[in-house]
């Protein structure tokens, strides 16, 4: 039985369009699909081309496959596919090289508008380096001037932004899409939870549905991770073990940067000591172009900077995929204890380590969500364009929620809030020390800068009626992607 498709109904719709386009100017559109694996880019085209009913084809390139290896197997899924007209246009020699054999491709075209998917495109591009100009030219003189819509897929983020970068051939011919997991609100439909336990969803599975299709219906993320620990080969370890092998196949400094990050290093301090060495810490020069290419070329970091009117320091990294992130700092050790057969205590892990990890990754989730609320309009500062944190080089205090007009250096702070994410409601003294701790932060302005509140457990006392403009709990910060 098919595995039900869920969410993702903005960009089939974009997808819809593009085909809509081609099929009332007759001309080629061509799309490139990036997005981290088993975020369900694969998935997505599937379900887009059954729905599309048009003739099409899906080719998916093989990690190490030789040109020739790669060309054969494109041929065969042409010949399988509902592309060709007759299947006697479709070579009965696989072609040797790739212009003839998107030469090939072309000549068995429909007049009517059509797909044409290739999946996992750099390592199509690694194979041969004549590739992406075979790709190129044949667009242009072949594919664009006829009814065919062209996805181009790819895992590998930084090849596939390089792919249609102004110095490569492809410049300029394809439209791009970042498909990134689905939001809270999609993991919380589609398992059929409250919201609070669709967050907890959200943060354990990274919003990625190879994870979520193994998720029993109205489980709660505990209960989930705790029948999970008996089973080592189950997608909550597997999906983020394969990402991190794909990624990393090697130990080596990268991934030692990584792990550290991982297991709670935050600082350049912390990070370079845990990846170092018995000669020491990991020196500098080493430490930040790795840094600067695991967050701009990998983004698999995230870095943060404190958000004010002054300029801050330091920044802070962390995982950007919460499901590696939990993977990290926890999964993986109770992975070990359950392939040890001891499934009791790789949950009683998980279990200690949860609730603060949870509060931690939380906070850039709520960020995001506070985000799209200023941009919906129905915000108490809606011209809020930005929230982040603030800190000072002694984490003393350390603000979770700062609302701006722009960074990384703010213009002006609309408001400072704090996020606790715990069994226990904001209280008088946590208002407390959000008051002591704002007013360290360059920008704020006591009784003109507002005050917000994110609790997993609502307010105590009267915390709503001393000068805080903006109580949030679970339900608002999914609902910010439902508006």
């Amino acid at each position: 039985m098919p595995t039900p498709f869920v969410g993702r109904q903005t960009e089939l719709a974009l997808l819809q369009k593009r085909l809509d386009r081609v099929t009332s100017d007759g001309n080629g559109l061509a799309v490139a699909i990036r997005g981290r694996r088993q975020v369900g880019k694969s998935r997505l085209v599937q379900e887009f081309c059954d729905r599309a009913r048009r003739p099409y084809v899906f080719f998916t390139a093989t990690k190490g496959a030789s040109p020739l290896e790669g060309i054969a197997d494109l041929m065969t899924e042409l010949r399988e596919s509902s592309l060709p007209p007759d299947l006697e246009l479709v070579p009965k020699s696989p072609p040797t090289n790739w212009p003839d054999a998107f030469r090939a491709l072309a000549a068995v075209l429909p007049a009517t508008p059509s797909i044409v998917v290739l999946d996992e495109l750099p390592w199509l591009a690694e194979q041969d380096p004549v590739f992406d100009g075979a790709l190129q030219t044949a667009w242009d003189r072949l594919l664009s001037t006829r009814p065919v819509l062209l996805l181009l897929l790819g895992s590998d983020l930084h090849m596939m932004e390089r792919f249609t970068a102004y110095d490569r051939p492809f410049y300029g011919r394809a439209d791009s899409l970042v498909l990134g997991p689905l939001n809270p609100a999609e993991t919380g439909a589609a398992l059929g939870l409250d919201a609070a336990d669709a967050i907890d969803a959200h943060l354990v599975s990274g919003g990625l549905p190879g994870i979520l299709r193994a998720w029993p219906h109205a489980t709660p993320a505990l209960d989930f991770i705790e029948a999970e620990c008996a089973d080592p080969a189950s997608p909550l370890f597997g999906v983020p073990e394969a990402a991190l092998m794909a990624e990393f196949p090697a130990a080596d400094q990268s991934r030692r940067v990584l792990e550290a990050v991982g297991s709670g290093d935050r600082t350049h301090a912390n990070i370079a000591a845990t990846a170092g060495s018995q000669s020491g810490a990991l020196p500098s020069g080493i430490l930040s172009p790795l840094l600067r290419r695991l967050t701009d070329e990998k983004r698999i970091l995230a870095s943060d900077t404190p958000l004010s009117t002054s300029p801050g320091k330091p920044a802070l990294y962390r995982v950007a995929d919460s499901n590696l992130r939990l993977y990290l700092a926890a999964l993986r050790s109770a992975q070990g204890l359950s392939r040890r057969g001891r499934p009791e205590a790789a949950y009683r892990l998980v279990q200690r380590r949860w609730a603060a990890w949870r509060g931690r990754a939380v906070e850039p989730l709520v960020r995001e969500a506070l985000e799209l609320a200023a941009a919906s309009g129905d915000f108490p500062w809606p011209d809020t364009e930005v929230v982040g944190g603030w800190w000072n080089r002694r984490f003393s205090p350390e603000i979770d929620l700062i609302g701006a007009d722009r960074s990384p250096v703010a213009g002006t702070l609309f408001f400072a809030g704090s996020v606790k994410w715990l069994g226990s409601p904001f209280d008088q003294h946590d208002l407390a020390a959000l008051v002591r701790g704002a007013a360290q932060v360059p920008g704020f302005s006591p009784g003109g800068t507002g005050l917000a509140v994110v609790s997993l457990s609502g307010t105590a006392g009267s915390v709503t009626g001393a000068g805080v403009g903006l109580v949030w709990r679970a339900g608002d910060v999914v609902a910010a992607w439902q508006a």
